[in-house]
């Protein structure tokens, strides 16, 4: 897999998603044989202001490489501003810009998916970006706003005339949200009209989606977004099935004993706090089918300590061991 002059060790990327795709989540996607990592989305009027929000969520670790940060905005000369300050980041490889997001307040600024009902501007916007740029720009984008404007492919054909190194196609409208299911048909549409890369990305659950949504599209990357949430083995189990090997699913203990080392990894780049209240989500998303997952998930919500935390994870290990064995 290639885009530009980087070269991938594989074509199984992480989605970008706010929230999500932090500093420690990703090491664990890379541990287990992610291609290409995103950071979550980051405001490129907040560089150019110098938060130190958006600052934070820039934090990179030498494991992880390769890395993409993607950015949103909607000013031309503000976005090529950012492209300046990555230039001078040899941990990011790429710049990605988010024209799919479909949050509201995202929205309602012209930014993220709104672009798709302007693409003269979002052109205008990866033009002034290409200018300044030393790494390659990439953009994400969803099968139209809504259902009376599917432009994915008109889109992708003004993203390609104004340079841009790869698009990735979301196979939902911004009406949509995440909601039923993804078009991949529209994936393969833009395929058969960009000589570009071409990334896929909606409802890749599965290793039998990721292998269905390569032979539907053609597609050459697949994106795995939700799909991964509480399971990083998705990435490992997809290239074993790829590559003919048998796939090894993580037991009941496994995702327990990768809670915690996520929870280690939370608590070391983060405030205590802060690191606890962001594992509520992740431990849901790993305890999800397991026995008495509810009950575990309903304590770990009132605590605000890794200690405290951190006990409930190794009782409930020992729980499933003794109704697994």
């Amino acid at each position: 897999m290639k885009i530009s002059n980087i070269h991938f060790e594989n074509d199984v990327f992480l989605a970008p998603m706010a929230g999500i795709t932090d500093i420690a989540f990703r090491g664990l996607c890379k541990e287990l044989g992610c291609g290409l990592l995103y950071t979550e989305m980051v405001s490129a009027k907040g560089l150019y202001y110098g938060s130190s929000n958006t600052e934070a969520l820039m934090q990179i670790s030498p494991k992880e490489k390769p890395v993409a940060i993607q950015i949103f905005g909607n000013d031309p000369k503000i976005m090529a501003s950012a492209c300046e300050i990555f230039n001078a980041r040899p941990d990011i490889c790429m710049v990605d810009v988010n024209m799919g997001c479909p949050v509201p307040k995202i929205v309602k600024n012209g930014e993220g998916s709104a672009l798709m009902q302007n693409p003269k501007l979002a052109a205008e916007i990866i033009v002034e970006m290409k200018k300044v740029s030393t790494k390659p720009v990439t953009v994400k984008f969803r099968k139209g706003f809504d259902s009376n404007s599917v432009n994915a492919v008109e889109f992708a054909k003004y993203m390609e005339d104004a340079g841009i190194d790869a698009v990735a196609v979301h196979g939902r409208t911004r009406e949509q949200m995440y909601e039923g299911k993804a078009d991949w048909d529209i994936i393969r549409a833009v395929k058969a009209s960009v000589r570009v890369p071409v990334i896929g990305n909606g409802d890749v659950f599965s290793v039998e989606d990721a292998i269905r949504i390569k032979e539907v599209t053609s597609c050459d990357a697949i994106m795995v977004a939700r799909g991964a949430r509480g399971n990083p083995w998705i990435f490992r189990e997809i290239m074993q099935a790829i590559n003919g090997q048998e796939v090894i699913f993580p037991t009941a203990v496994e995702k327990i004993d990768m809670c915690i080392r996520h929870l280690d990894l939370a608590t070391k780049y983060y405030e205590e706090i802060k690191a606890v209240r962001e594992m509520r989500k992740h431990t849901a998303w790993y305890v999800k089918g397991l026995n008495n997952c509810t009950e575990i998930k309903e304590k770990i919500n009132t605590k605000t300590k890794y200690e405290d935390v951190l006990q409930l994870l190794l009782d409930y290990k020992k729980y499933l061991k003794m109704v697994t064995s």
